[in-house]
């Protein structure tokens, strides 16, 4: 099964590299056809407003790097803040208005040129761009049921008709995990406003329409996911390459970035995770300040985000360049683990399937060493402590059911994980039960401590099967050896 894959994912990489960049109106092709996706689901009676992300600040007069709202890229292409869309499927006309800031040459000397109306029309193909300061005015005419400079009485009707018999719905894209303390965004800001003032309408939750659409990758969101990981591929064995014994972390952070920015990717699609020793049983280790020591793992969690396509890999490798044989316990239940999940995906499950597949293979391989006690249970749980994979796409954890059946065009991880951690032991409860696991499982956790192993890759299943598409990046004992031992002799 898992040959086939590979040799399926170097053709999809042959056919859909040898292609070449997208053209130039692929982008604005592309989001024509989801804008049209999400107005037929959402129907005539409904407008669908969406608004850019708000830039987030670093320190006192200095921004984080901009990044824009996942649905307002998904349906504009635009990357730049102070930035709205308007959706009106029952118009007989002009049913998409984009709104974006104008220009202002002072302010472009500070901060960087913005778009153009005329450059907003070609990413996003939209012909009606307005800008942002007639956004509350405009929508303000349509709940009043008036025509406006851009739509006039005839092309609204639809609207109209629906606001005055109390069925209209205006739809926005609302953050459902947004707690009841925390301020409101501009969506929710913008409904409690347009209540206060109007009738005729109730106020809907598109989500999860995006969300259902989003997760399906178009077949430009699957080129530009496969280039993505290209580049990740990449700059993961040239981390393998920079780690050796009295090498320190950020090294191997610095070597796989490197080729993220000199291949041209935005941004990593999360900040990179680079731990060794111990420091590889941390899910999201934040530092890379650690000195690398022979008879250490490496575990590198880290890809890059190309035209808002993230991917996700995690290796695991010796930084002295061979396993030794504790390592290879924990590594070969891992790697026999992804193999069961990508076979449950091959066969179109849902990531749930993956999951419990991955898992009863984790379980089995925990009681044969010694670790756990019972596989039945839930003492598993203490050395494999996450879901088997998730969603990838615009955003990297990306929008999905994952009890859904998986279909041509969705794209995820399978990333099983085992971390031996003393503490996991330390922290349980002294209860009787727990002591009497604690005395047999005790040695072995003294034995394979501070092992933490993940290997995950990025998959895409298409029509005509299950592309690894990180594949590239050695997984196996042997391969990963090989490519060591190569970096030793240079």
């Amino acid at each position: 099964m898992i040959t086939r894959i590979v040799r399926a994912t170097a053709l999809l990489l042959v056919l859909l590299l040898s292609t070449g960049v997208c053209r130039a109106g692929d982008l604005s092709d592309d989001l024509k056809a989801r804008r049209a996706r999400v107005m037929e689901r959402i129907g005539p009676d409904s407008i669908l407003i969406a608004w850019s992300a708000p830039p987030a600040r670093y320190s006192r007069d200095i921004d984080y790097e901009y990044r824009q709202d996942s649905n307002l890229y998904y349906l504009t292409g635009i990357t730049q803040s102070d930035t709205m869309l308007v959706l009106m499927p029952g118009n007989t006309s002009r049913r998409e208005i984009l709104f974006v800031k104008e220009r202002n040459p002072g302010q472009e000397h500070w901060t960087g040129r913005t778009l153009g109306t005329g450059e907003a029309t070609a990413i996003s193909g939209i012909d009606t761009v307005l800008p942002t300061a007639r956004f509350e005015a405009f929508v303000a005419a349509l709940l009043g049921r008036h025509g406006t400079a851009e739509i006039d009485d005839h092309q609204a009707a639809h609207f109209f008709e629906a606001v005055a018999a109390g069925r209209a719905r205006v739809q926005l894209l609302l953050d459902p995990g947004r707690g009841l303390s925390e301020p409101l965004d501009a969506p929710l800001a913008f409904a409690q406003k347009i209540r206060e003032r109007f009738v005729g309408f109730q106020i809907a939750d598109a989500t999860p329409v995006l969300t259902d659409l989003r997760v399906v990758k178009t077949p430009y969101e699957r080129q530009r996911l496969v280039k993505s990981l290209a580049i990740s591929n990449d700059a993961q064995v040239a981390g393998m390459r920079a780690a050796h014994p009295g090498a320190y972390e950020y090294e191997v952070k610095a070597a796989i970035e490197q080729v993220f920015r000199a291949r041209g990717a935005a941004s990593w699609s999360y900040p990179s995770i680079v731990g060794s020793g111990p420091n590889a049983t941390v899910l999201h280790y934040p530092d890379a300040g650690r000195q690398m020591q022979a008879g250490e793992l490496l575990l590198t969690d880290a890809a890059c985000a190309d035209g808002y396509m993230a991917g996700d890999i995690t290796r695991t490798y010796p930084v002295g360049g061979a396993f030794t044989p504790l390592q290879k316990d924990i590594y070969t239940i891992v790697l026999e683990a992804q193999a069961a999940g990508a076979e449950v995906a091959a066969a179109r499950g849902s990531l749930t399937d993956i999951n419990q597949k991955a898992t009863d293979v984790i379980k089995a391989g925990l009681l044969k060493l010694g670790l756990i006690t019972d596989a039945s249970g839930e003492q598993y749980r203490l050395w494999f402590t996450h879901f088997v994979g998730h969603y990838i796409g615009i955003d990297v954890h990306d929008v999905g059911d994952r009890t859904r059946p998986l279909q041509p065009g969705m794209a995820f991880t399978i990333e099983p994980g085992i971390y031996i951690r003393q503490s996991a032991l330390d922290a349980l409860p002294r209860t009787p039960e727990n002591n009497a696991f604690i005395e047999k499982v005790q040695p072995a956790v003294k034995k394979y401590a501070d092992i933490g192993v993940r290997i995950e890759d990025s998959f895409l299943l298409e029509e005509g099967g299950l592309h690894n598409l990180s594949a590239a990046v050695p997984r196996t004992i042997d391969a990963i050896e090989r490519v060591m031992k190569q970096r030793a002799t240079k």
